[in-house]
Order: C-alpha cells, then structure tokens, then sequence
C-alpha cells in the first residue's frame, strides 16, 4: 500500500485532503483488455456535471513506441504520435495500426522528440499541427493530413513558429485548438528558469497563436504570450463553461492544476505550488510529485481527469464541488505510466500509456491505447 498525498485549494479557502488508496509500482503485470475498434461520435463535454470513469477497459491499439500523443479523428480513428523516432500513427476505425508518416527534422534525447499534436479538422483540408525538438529548438509544423481514412498520410511541413528553447527535460509539447479557434502551445522553462518570468520570452509558457503561427488578437502582451511562470505544462483542457485548465509538474514538492487566466503569472521559479504570494495566482489543486507528474488532461462537463507519469494513475477532479471533490480511478492501476487522455466524444475517455519511454517498466503489450467509458452524476 501507497499513501498518496493530495493537497487541494478553493477561492478564498484552502484544504488539505489526504487520499490513500492502493499503490502500483512500474514493475507491475500490465493487464491486457481485450481489442476494441475505436469510434467517435457526439461529445458530452458541453454538458455540465461531476462526470466519472466507470465500466471495463477496453484495448484500442497496443505495442506503440514512445507515443506522446492522442488526437481522435472525426470520421473514427486517431492519430498517435512517437516520441523518439517522430512517427505519426494512424489507428483505423477498424483498430489497425499503421504508418501515417514521419515528421520530419525530429531529433529525440532526453524527453524531447515528437510531441503534441492538434488537428484543425476541414473536410477539404485538413491540418495536422505537431510539437517537436529540431536540431536547435522546439517548434510547431503543420501539415495538410492526404489520403481517405484508413490510407491517410501526411504532406510536407510548414514552420508555424519555431525558436521555442529546447533542453534535454522541461519541454513542455502540447497542443490545443481552443473555444475561440486559436492555437494554443504549452512550453517549458527548457531548464532556463528565469525565462518563465520573462514575457518576452517563449519557455515556461502557455502561447496563444493563430493558424499561421502569429500572435492571436487580444494576447496581453501583444506577443505570443497568454501566460507566464510555468515551470513544464504538458496538458490544457476547457471545462464546459469556456474555463481553460492546465497541468504543470512541480521540481520537488507539488504538481499542480491550474486555472489559466490570460496575462496571469503562475509564479515559477519564484514559487512552487500554494504561496498566497501577491502578484501570482495559486493552483486549484496540488499532489505530491511522487502522486502525479501530469502530463495530458481532458475536460468532460465540469470535470477534469489528469494522467500522472510518475504517479501511474489517472486524476478525476470535479471543478465545481466545492472544496473540488477528486479520485484516482482504480481501473486504471495496472497499466502503469499514463502519458495522454482524451475526451473522444462518444461518452468515453481514451488513455495512452508511457512505459516505453525509458522511465516504465513495459510489459509485452506496451504501450496501448485503452478505452473507459463515463457516466455523469449530477
């Protein structure tokens, strides 16, 4: 048994809540749930409530090398990205794996690589963004994604913008179209810490750009900045009431959940989770590093579920509930590392390990795509 420590706070008051429940270390037998097609259909996220995991897991796709990230496709289907060797994956709706394409100018090490990817979704054309490490930076590409489902394949890369700081950890790497149609890009501090709380700068930042790659109208600094003093975001997601959240791993203490606010200053490297300091807003929630190290996030009405690396665990976190009521989802213990989760639109969520990324423990099926469903309560 693991005590897993869990420190959460609300406007105006702060509570210190403990939930201990059964722990699962990286050498642990991975469970193999049985195959299942993937499909996509109305998404639940617009409807309010406290939306929980609960049923069978289910196996979309397995023996996925380094993946990083999940994007759903609108007709069935995703697309997967590998870290370390930039592959982009094509996971039919009838669940076969194959090569979609190979991002070019990858060069992986240490945690960079390929990583996020976002599709602006036309019926005529199509785009894939992706998040990757080059030779001398991060940067963002986007590509027109060719070919019927199934048969799909990926055109050459335009730069969308480039010159974000790279480092061997704290690059940051997520993607997300958002509410109002811009381009969001999460960056990390790329190990320059005095960067987060340079506004001029791009590490340790979340950025807000158009489809091009300039600065979206109404971005508080008039650059590409929406926010600043982050330490390494991995996950942003919007709740069904247009709030934008993000995930940060903390250095040594907390890993938090914040609520983004454009021009707000999350404090690092001047604080580390709840400081009540002026000038910086405090996260809504915290969790002991060895508890967490969030990466992806996905929103489904009013609830927000976190996958934790370090932690092996998926977070569900009701942001309406007021001292935020939260639970780890037990169905997911034995698998591990959890990289990504994405809310698909068919009333499940879909989960993305990481055991293959040099920290885990794979077992022979790693890494999979697996699937929950969610029912809502309330």
């Amino acid at each position: 048994m693991t005590g897993r420590s869990v420190r959460w706070t609300a406007i105006g008051c702060l509570a210190l809540l403990l939930a201990a429940a059964s722990g699962c270390t990286a050498s642990t037998a991975r469970e193999t749930p049985s195959p299942q097609a993937p499909t996509v259909g109305p998404t639940p996220s617009a409807t309010a409530g406290w939306w929980r995991v609960g049923g069978e897991v289910t196996r979309l796709a397995s023996r996925i090398h380094t993946p990083w990230s999940v994007v759903p496709l609108p007709g069935g289907g995703a697309l997967i990205s590998s870290r370390d060797d930039g592959t982009v994956h094509e996971l039919t709706a009838a669940g076969d794996l194959r090569t979609a394409g190979v991002v070019p100018g990858v060069v992986s090490g240490g945690e960079s690589g390929l990583h996020g990817l976002a599709l602006l979704s036309d019926a005529d054309d199509p785009m894939l963004y992706a998040y990757f490490g080059s030779e001398t930076d991060n940067r963002v590409v986007k590509m027109p994604v060719l070919g019927r489902p199934g048969e799909l394949s990926l055109g050459q890369p335009e730069v969308v913008i480039d010159g974000i700081p790279r480092a061997s950890t704290h690059d940051g790497g997520r993607l997300a179209f958002g509410p109002d149609g811009f381009l969001y890009v999460t960056t990390g501090d790329a190990q320059q810490r005095e960067a987060a709380q340079d506004a001029d700068a791009l590490a340790g930042k979340i950025l807000r750009i158009t489809v091009d790659g300039e600065p979206a109208p109404g971005n508080p600094w008039g650059n590409e900045v929406w926010s600043l003093g982050h330490r390494n975001v991995q996950g942003i997601a919007w709740t069904a009431d247009g709030t934008m959240w993000a995930s940060e791993f903390g250095q040594d203490t907390w890993d938090e959940l914040n609520r983004i606010q454009p021009g707000g200053d999350y404090g690092w490297p001047l604080v580390e989770g709840v400081a009540e300091r002026d000038g910086f807003i405090d996260p809504v929630a915290v969790w002991a590093t060895s508890d967490a190290s969030p990466s992806g996030i996905a929103a489904v009405g009013d609830t927000v579920f976190l996958a934790g690396l370090r932690g092996e665990r998926l977070w569900q976190v009701d942001t309406h509930a007021g001292a935020l009521a939260h639970d780890p989802v037990a169905a997911l213990d034995a698998y591990g590392r959890l990289r990504d989760v994405v809310a698909p639109g068919d009333g499940s969520l879909w989960v993305l390990t990481s055991n293959t990324d040099g920290r885990g423990s794979p077992g022979a099926d790693d890494d999979m795509l697996l699937r929950v469903e969610l029912t809502v309560s309330g």
